[in-house]
């Protein structure tokens, strides 16, 4: 018996004939590819000046897909479709289909420059019933270029090659389909001489753009969940253990005090006045608080913006999700504590309340006249015909620009005023609106026409409260107010953040590069302190993303420009939101533009793209007081901004407005830049104008409308995580006052140096350059002033302006 071994060279021979006739056979028929593809391309070469046929146009011819298995294709090839005309009548009777490699197509039609050709894929030719003009080389690359129009069916793009295809089991479906059809004919724009796919890519790359620009944003909204089961009982061991001073009665209820201002920084145990952070962060506590019953809100006179006013209701909707009771009291009451009302469920009033819903008003003043009187010439330079920062210290009344200006935002915030009564009231948005007409005074007709629930007094409205919740007459109401429920942690409700972390930076108030000896550490935005927060978030690793949330009507152009450079400089490393409070106009949009999404409320002032500068010519004052004053200088334009006692000369004043118009245009083509923007439309919406927040957004200066929790959704997007997953926000600003702060504002008191006296003299600063500005007498009117005009306000909101 042989070993198994002895047949080894006998199969071995086999083996390498059997592999030697395969390959023969493939060569055989590769051959006979290859000429039966130069027979096919050689009749697609017409003769010169091939002219159209003048046959009459057929129906489309339905190619039978079955057909392409006898070409063995996987599936896993890419198949690439040319479209061709016929040729001559007689090959109207079937149509050409030939499958071959685009090395040797690319042969047959002349090469085409920097196209590498893949063997592996697959080119369908199909002839159509259709006569089509002489192919030329050049636009071979056109043709191909453009991709198939197929209904439903998804491109796929070869590593290799630079064409469009589509999955072969993809295009023999849509080819069954009796929806399908060729186009009958090719763009005109693909056969001409010109190159037509430089304009092809143009129009891509423009269609780009536009869905770009319209890429949508989540929404942010709250979807409660109400605590229960294992977490339910871990929140109940954390209040256990939670310190005296965050522990709350059970069946308690919240009451806050909506007045005055309201900040939109954090504020620490030495502050009075109100947070907007805190306020919105203690109605999310109080919805998951198994502890508040529900919420108790007295309402008075507001000195806040509508973009926080927006932000508050917000969270009052939120909060109702939760199904606990909130009600209002407002024993004075506008129209924008009325707002705030409405997205209560109930409403009362004492029978003595102040109600003025009378409308709403927008005042100007202008101190052109009285600084004549007295010998001063403000020299400004304003660029932009909107821009009215200036205007009340050189006019004596208001520009048409001006008036045009302020009567589109005065419409948008009436307009929204009656869209969002009428619809919390449920009446007709034209019964409001008359109603309002009216002169509405008398509480006893506003609970008649059901825009309050009832007129109570405060203990009526408690004592009804317990009754509600079933406390004893005898026994008083559990309640917890605003400044101590702030202290209770989130993290005793079981609402801490996850491991994502996004850094917030808050900017409010007027921007300047340095801070002022006299103004206190948490006073306005200092550049270099805000550059400093950046800088260091951009160096960790720690922030996935970061938020921007700017109030501020703008200030120092040079410092909003740095500022702009090192928030772009972020933008490149991580997701930059910039979310918008009341105002974030001029200097404050020169910041919020470097951020890759803008947030803004529906009523948030913001653009005014323009700047300001001035000095003022105190030479006649002088004169009348006998003052005297001489310079000595050194250099042509040495007293430009030195000599005070007289005016411009003619050059001077020309080098003066060259400096001004060239600090506009780099303001102007850095938004442009920023928001991707052509320079000419941008132009149109610059002009130093300010815009509503819905109008701004329309006109692509903003991205989405919302407050900051629509910033957050927005950063889990970019950095994509789930909506539903928590992220830890990680505030970089300082609650405000320190102790040392405190200390020493009691020090300016005692010298007799109060914070309106330093805040003039801070402003009164016209030499330290151009000024990226919005008109502080325009936003202080609609931000809650319009009829305090004590002439010291007046002269420190001119002042400021500049």
């Amino acid at each position: 018996m042989s070993s198994p071994s002895s047949n080894e060279p006998e199969n071995l021979h086999w083996s390498t004939g059997k592999a030697c006739l395969y390959s023969g056979l493939f060569l055989v028929i590769s051959l006979m590819t290859m000429l039966l593809l130069n027979l096919l391309c050689s009749k697609l070469q017409p003769e010169s000046n091939l002219t159209p046929s003048n046959h009459s146009e057929r129906p489309m011819y339905q190619p039978n897909m079955n057909k392409l298995e006898d070409y063995d294709m996987p599936a896993s090839d890419e198949v690439f479709v040319i479209m061709a005309g016929e040729e001559s009548p007689s090959c109207l009777a079937k149509p050409m289909v030939a499958v071959a490699s685009v090395a040797q197509l690319c042969e047959q039609l002349s090469p085409i420059p920097n196209r590498k050709p893949n063997n592996m894929s697959k080119i369908l030719l199909f002839q159509i019933v259709h006569s089509t003009p002489r192919i030329h080389p050049r636009t071979v690359t056109s043709i191909l270029s453009k991709p198939l129009i197929i209904p439903s069916v998804s491109k796929c793009y070869s590593p290799i090659s630079p064409f469009h295809s589509i999955s072969l089991p993809a295009l023999k479906h849509h080819f069954h389909s009796p929806s399908f059809s060729f186009p009958s004919s090719f763009s005109t724009r693909a056969f001409d001489d010109s190159s037509s796919s430089i304009e092809t890519q143009n129009e891509k790359e423009e269609k780009v753009g536009e869905q770009s620009e319209i890429e949508e944003y989540p929404s942010g909204e709250m979807e409660y969940e109400k605590i229960s089961g294992w977490k339910s009982f871990v929140v109940k061991l954390k209040m256990l253990i939670a310190f005296p001073w965050q522990r709350v009665r059970k069946g308690s209820v919240l009451t806050m005090k909506l007045r005055g201002q309201i900040s939109d920084q954090l504020k620490s145990r030495f502050s009075s006045g109100l947070s907007l952070p805190q306020i919105c962060e203690n109605f999310v506590k109080a919805a998951y608080d198994p502890r508040i019953s529900g919420v108790y809100l007295h309402i008075e006179p507001l000195n806040c913006g509508w973009g926080k006013v927006e932000e508050i209701r917000r969270h009052i909707l939120n909060f109702k999700k939760s199904g606990k009771f909130i009600i209002a009291y407002i024993p004075a009451c506008g129209e924008k504590e009325f707002y705030l009302a409405c997205a209560c469920k109930e409403i009362y009033a004492p029978p003595s309340a102040y109600f003025s819903l009378y409308g709403l008003t927008v005042q100007a003043s202008f101190l052109g006249g009285v600084l004549e009187k007295i010998g001063i010439e403000p020299q400004v330079q304003r660029i932009g015909k909107y821009k009215s920062a200036g205007d009340q210290l050189t006019r004596k009344s208001m520009s048409e620009e001006n008036c045009e200006m302020l009567t589109s935002l005065l419409d948008n915030i009436y307009g929204n005023w009656l869209d969002v009564v009428s619809s919390s009231k449920g009446k007709k948005r034209e019964d409001v609106e008359n109603f309002i007409n009216e002169g509405v005074y008398e509480v006893e007709k506003l609970k008649e026409e059901g825009f309050i629930t009832n007129i109570h007094y405060d203990d009526e409205v408690i004592s009804m409260l317990k009754e509600r919740l079933g406390v004893q007459k005898d026994k008083k109401l559990s309640m917890v107010d605003y400044k101590k429920y702030s202290k209770v942690r989130k993290w005793t409700l079981g609402l801490t953040g996850g491991k994502d972390l996004i850094a917030v930076i808050r900017a409010t108030g007027s921007i300047s590069r340095v801070r002022s000896p006299l103004s206190s550490p948490s006073s306005g935005i200092v550049a270099e302190q805000i550059i400093e927060k950046i800088r260091s978030v951009r160096e960790s690793k720690r922030y996935k993303a970061v938020i921007i949330r700017i109030d501020s009507p703008g200030g120092d152009a040079l410092a909003s420009d740095l500022m702009w450079r090192e928030i772009k400089l972020l933008a490149a490393s991580k997701p930059v939101i910039a979310s918008m409070g009341d105002v974030a106009a001029s200097g404050g949009y020169y910041m919020a533009m470097a951020a890759q999404t803008i947030v803004a409320e529906n009523l948030t002032l913001t653009g005014s793209i323009g700047v300001v500068t001035g000095k003022f010519n105190l030479g006649k004052l002088y004169e009348k007081i006998g003052f005297n004053k001489e310079v000595i200088s050194r250099g042509r334009y040495a007293e430009l901004l030195a000599a005070e006692q007289r005016p411009f000369r003619l050059d001077e004043a020309k080098l003066f407005e060259k400096s001004a118009q060239n600090a506009y245009k780099q303001f102007r083509d850095k938004a442009a830049f920023s928001r991707s923007m052509p320079v000419e439309k941008m132009e149109e919406v610059a002009q130093g104008r300010v815009w509503a927040g819905k109008d701004a957004a329309s006109r692509g200066l903003v991205d989405a409308i919302g407050g900051l929790s629509r910033a957050i959704a927005i950063a889990k997007h970019k950095i994509k995580i789930p909506q539903d997953r928590p992220v830890t926000l990680i505030e970089l600003s300082r609650p405000s006052p320190t102790l040392p702060e405190v200390l020493s504002g009691i020090g300016s008191s005692i010298v007799g140096v109060d914070r309106t006296v330093k805040e003039l003299l801070q402003d009164l600063t016209f030499s330290d350059g151009v000024q990226a500005r919005m008109d502080g007498i325009m936003f202080q009117r609609l931000e809650g002033f319009p009829n305090a005009t004590p002439l010291i306000s007046l002269i420190k909101d001119c002042l400021s302006s500049l």
